[in-house]
């Protein structure tokens, strides 16, 4: 890829990350909750399947993904499932103060990771974005260095879009000082949480 087709790609793709949704508002209200360690397992379980996505269409097996749909309704159902969950959690939970959850109540990030990976493979707008999109910024031959090149600009993109809501989200986070606080935005974050999860299926239904 020359560079003018990398910076143009890079635009575009910062576009697409940082528009809001599921995503962004999910990475967001883990890091409120439960720290930033646990918005970044979330943000790279997204980021792990938008690489998946990257390779199937590398191989020219995007349509094949597409056809998968059982599993892809699966994936998608299953991580709006567990996001309404945690909102449930949320909006119910006592009001703790951050500094004041030691770290093993904090649970385990992999199912955190887990789900940010599954939303993000089971959403079938992302083999229609690389479809769409591809054509556009590489070469006709699509080699492996264009592979890496496009790798690079993602990694890139997604370490500022999801490091910029974790930093502003934990920001936000020391400003908790009273369990009166804490309960607000428990149930601020657990309210878009579920709502996430019950756009999801809304969006799933009218496919």
């Amino acid at each position: 890829m020359d560079l003018h087709s990398m910076l143009t790609f890079a635009l575009a793709f910062l576009v697409f990350a940082a528009s809001p949704g599921p995503d962004n508002v999910t990475i967001m209200a883990r890091t409120l909750s439960h720290g930033p360690a646990s918005g970044l397992a979330y943000g790279l379980g997204t980021v792990t399947g938008i690489l998946i996505y990257l390779t199937l269409a590398f191989f020219g097996l995007s349509v094949l993904a597409q056809d998968m749909g059982w599993l892809m309704e699966l994936l998608r159902y299953g991580g709006a499932v567990y996001l309404i969950w945690m909102g449930v959690r949320l909006w119910m939970a006592k009001p703790v103060l951050p500094q004041m959850v030691p770290m093993e109540r904090r649970g385990s990030l992999f199912p955190v990771y887990l789900t940010g990976f599954a939303l993000n493979l089971g959403n079938p707008k992302m083999p229609l974005f690389y479809l769409a999109l591809l054509p556009n910024f590489v070469p006709a031959s699509f080699n492996v260095s264009a592979l890496i090149d496009i790798i690079g600009i993602i990694l890139a993109v997604e370490t500022a879009v999801i490091g910029g809501h974790i930093f502003l989200s934990e920001r936000a986070r020391r400003v908790l000082k009273t369990p009166r606080s804490v309960a607000l935005i428990n149930r601020t974050t657990g309210g878009f949480l579920g709502a996430a999860g019950l756009a999801i299926l809304a969006s799933g239904r009218g496919n």
